[in-house]
């Protein structure tokens, strides 16, 4: 089973963007999982992110058509999960 991430031009986009990556070579992670006890993968911040943006419908459903209004959105949508994560809303 392969990675659709493991490829050099993701990595290049990733460092055009100044991110950084962590994109294990394929395989690396199965031997990963059998050598470190305790190991746990970074992908669920990622689904957890995207699971709460989905629950905006604005964002799930898209009906802006202008870039800069979804843009909007999604910046709205961040700012209310960061207010809500500190747990200042009750």
């Amino acid at each position: 089973m392969g990675k659709g991430y493991d490829f050099d031009e993701v990595r290049a986009i990733v460092r055009e963007f100044g991110f950084t990556a962590h994109i294990r070579a394929r395989g690396e992670e199965a031997k990963a999982i059998k050598d470190e006890a305790g190991f746990k993968a970074r992908r669920w911040v990622v689904k957890s992110t995207h699971s709460w943006m989905n629950r905006f419908r604005r964002i799930l459903v898209r009906w802006e058509k202008l870039p800069e209004t979804f843009i909007a959105m999604l910046h709205l949508a961040c700012g209310i999960l960061t207010w809500r994560a500190t747990g200042l809303l009750k």
